[in-house]
């Protein structure tokens, strides 16, 4: 699904200007790729962080730029370390007809059945790249861990298939696995019986 943006044509310089469109609730940003040269760009934060919040990452986000519509994905984004708030981001252009590779989130679904025999979950690999249109890039792809007994493990090769997207990743690299709990082992000193004193000769 596709959504659309406003954004608005920015200068470069002065450094003095990125700042202004922050403090006014904009993030600077550049689009280059498909059909189009780089041209950097100012977007409104609340509304793209809505656009992450309702629609993903991978999400086809609609530009206009120049009267002109611009399909773009999201390719990178910078964050302010303590705010956590978007300080720029680049949108890459691309061809609705062609196939591009992202990653998308592994969500685990369901309580393992090991785990409820006493056994432990441990989540390894949480995101895959995938390959497909930019209007078919899923966001996540969940896989059931219900049936997993102690001992199991489930790999990318294990991942439902859709007719929609290719999994690009290693089908042998492992997601999950259910094992055994470790039971603390306790110390010598506390199983051992005191020692005698030594009698005096």
């Amino acid at each position: 699904m596709a959504v659309k943006l406003n954004v608005e044509k920015r200068a470069i310089r002065p450094r003095s200007l990125r700042n202004k469109l922050r403090h006014e609730g904009k993030v600077p940003a550049v689009v280059n790729g498909y059909q189009i040269e780089s041209t950097p760009v100012a977007v409104d934060a609340a509304a793209l962080e809505k656009i992450y919040r309702e629609h993903g990452a991978n999400a086809v986000i609609v530009l206009s730029i120049d009267g002109k519509n611009v399909n773009t994905l999201v390719r990178g984004t910078q964050s302010d370390t303590f705010t956590k708030k978007l300080t720029h981001v680049e949108f890459l252009s691309v061809n609705m007809t062609e196939e591009t590779e992202v990653e998308a989130e592994v969500l685990l679904v369901g309580e393992a059945a090991g785990v409820k025999a006493g056994g432990v979950l441990t989540q390894t690999l949480y995101n895959v790249v995938v390959s497909a249109t930019p209007d078919k890039l899923p966001e996540r792809i969940e896989v059931d861990v219900t049936a997993l007994e102690i001992g199991d493990a489930l790999a990318v090769a294990d991942l439902p298939k859709d007719a929609d997207f290719t999994i690009v990743t290693d089908p042998e690299e492992q997601i999950v696995a259910v094992s055994e709990a470790q039971v603390a082992e306790e110390e010598d000193s506390e199983d051992a019986a005191p020692e005698a004193p030594a009698e005096a000769e």
